[in-house]
């Protein structure tokens, strides 16, 4: 099952997404996607829809993100071998956490705005996880039975803010516009195991990134058990996952954004993002 968020920003509707990508709004059923809703079973709710009952939505609509304010946005960093190699990195001891600001989310096809002093802004695809009930100090075996899906997620870093400057990554993660999450919610039912999905990112049509889960350092299992140990999960949180090599940060010369680049970012199941960019006036 694809649930989303459809509409203009921050007047979203839900709705499902059958297998031709037609959407069917059930917004008479269940208000919004929220952490509350979540909580709420909503998604046992939705799933005994029977779609032929449902109203379609016309035309090419846009979506927001799958769910509507999350407590958490967390990133993981360093999580695949290839990605750590670029940078110069070894393989952490224990995953590698930070968070971006959730008022940094965006829909997954929003224009992503770099500030005007931005020099090195650098895109990560990543494997998102939402998860769907509280979960504190949960055994790996159970961890996923406490997600409710998958997303996309672009993790767009401003890495001079990130790396060179002092403090936490936060500061160079968490700029408005720097967290594309979507275009929908897939449900666990769907992807049964989330460490074979294929991610790719292009900038102008060019890959960049290309690699699989199955690569992770630590898997979705590992990451939500330990994270659950430090800190209670909520319903709606989102995990960022870590991101495969071919940032442009670790290119050589490294390459970054600018103004009118467009990112196209793709994964198994999880559908497909775009973003132009666009940069601040000075």
């Amino acid at each position: 099952m694809k649930i989303v968020r459809y509409g203009e920003a921050g007047a979203e509707r839900p709705g499902i997404v059958d297998a031709a990508s037609k959407v069917y709004d059930i917004s008479h059923i269940i208000e919004d996607i929220t952490p509350e809703t979540l909580a709420a079973s909503c998604l046992e709710t939705i799933a005994g829809l029977n779609i032929a009952d449902l109203p379609p939505v016309e035309g090419t609509p846009r979506f927001g993100p799958p769910v509507r304010a999350p407590q958490k946005f967390i990133g993981i960093g360093l999580n695949y071998a290839d990605h750590a190699a670029e940078v110069g990195m070894e393989k952490p001891a224990e995953p590698v956490v930070f968070t971006k600001h959730v008022s940094c989310i965006i829909g997954p096809d929003d224009d992503v705005i770099l500030p005007a002093f931005a020099r090195k802004a650098d895109w990560e695809v990543e494997l998102g996880v939402i998860i769907g009930r509280v979960c504190k100090n949960v055994p790996e075996a159970d961890a996923l039975d406490h997600v409710a899906g998958y997303c996309l997620v672009n993790d767009i870093s401003e890495r001079a803010v990130q790396l060179e400057g002092t403090g936490q990554w936060v500061k160079g993660k968490s700029f408005d516009t720097f967290g594309p999450v979507g275009p929908w919610l897939v449900t666990r039912d769907e992807l049964p195991d989330p460490q074979a999905i294929d991610l790719e990112l292009r900038v102008n049509d060019q890959v960049m990134q290309k690699g699989t889960t199955a690569d992770m350092f630590f898997s979705v299992a590992e990451l939500v058990s330990y994270l659950s140990r430090h800190f209670t999960l909520m319903p709606g949180d989102i995990i960022a996952t870590g991101t495969p090599a071919g940032v442009g940060h670790g290119r050589t010369p490294p390459v970054y954004l600018k103004d009118g680049d467009v990112m196209t970012l793709t994964g198994t199941g999880l559908g497909r993002q775009r973003q132009q960019v666009r940069r601040e006036p000075a």
